[in-house]
């Protein structure tokens, strides 16, 4: 299967968008996922949330940084359809 096993970061927005947060996480809801692992941490100016999710047997790792942006990492072709699903959702508002 094309994508399974290759990981893939991709950057969907600005971390403080917070419609784009709420897009991201009624996607993942729509997925069937369910929230594994969380953690948060400040480095200086910097501040990280990591939220482990998994859909089905996959995990899919969910990041907001400061000056990265909101991000999710995983399985290549979950996380092209994840940002797919998000940019079409918000194309839709």
């Amino acid at each position: 299967m094309h994508g399974v096993g290759q990981q893939r970061k991709s950057v969907l927005g600005d971390e403080y968008d917070e419609d784009l947060q709420d897009t991201l996480i009624a996607v993942l809801k729509e997925l069937g996922g369910r929230p594994r692992a969380r953690d948060w941490s400040m480095g200086g100016s910097q501040e990280i949330s990591i939220l482990e999710v998994e859909i089905g047997n996959r995990s899919l790792l969910v990041e907001s940084e400061t000056y990265i942006g909101l991000s999710i990492t995983g399985d290549e072709d979950l996380v092209e359809r994840i940002a797919a699903l998000v940019e079409r959702r918000r194309e839709q508002h």
